[in-house]
């Protein structure tokens, strides 16, 4: 009967322990109540059945604990059913500067310094100066378009 409690309870362990690891995000009582069954099973095998028994069951378990854990970090039973993942393909493009091409000419909002706001076919985008300190209303000529800012030069 003292063997059946010790495998109940280090098996009982090993999984809330992968459950907090693999499922469960945080930490939980999930993860302290592993540890716990873990902790009990192991010592109840060497108070009731001996240090040989005690040994034997704690090498044991930090077997199957490493064998589980590797075959369920290798393993893609996870990754569609149950675990959280998520491929972001989006990027930050902004539509504002698909209006806008290389040669436009605009008006600085805010000070370039090298950064700021400018206006060019009536969209308001981020530019950046090719060096140059500009003050607002200075005319400006896009130099080169990217996804999130302007690149421009004085007029």
């Amino acid at each position: 009967m003292d063997i059946a409690i010790v495998v109940i309870l280090c098996l009982l362990g090993i999984v809330l322990i992968l459950l907090e690891i693999f499922l469960i995000p945080g930490l939980t009582i999930t993860i302290v109540a592993g540890a716990a069954a873990a902790i009990a099973g192991v010592y109840l095998a060497f108070s009731r059945l001996g240090t040989t028994a005690g040994i034997i069951t704690l090498v044991a378990m930090l077997l199957v604990f490493g064998i589980a854990f590797v075959y369920l970090v290798k393993s893609k039973a996870l990754d569609n059913t149950i675990a959280l993942k998520t491929d972001i393909n989006s990027t930050v493009a902004s539509k504002d500067s698909l209006g806008i091409a290389e040669g436009d000419e605009g008006v600085c909002i805010s000070r370039l310094n090298p950064v700021g706001k400018v206006r060019v076919n009536n969209i308001t985008m981020e530019g950046r100066s090719l060096g140059d300190f500009m003050d607002e209303n200075t005319g400006i000529v896009v130099v080169k378009v990217t996804p999130t800012q302007l690149l421009v030069k004085t007029k």
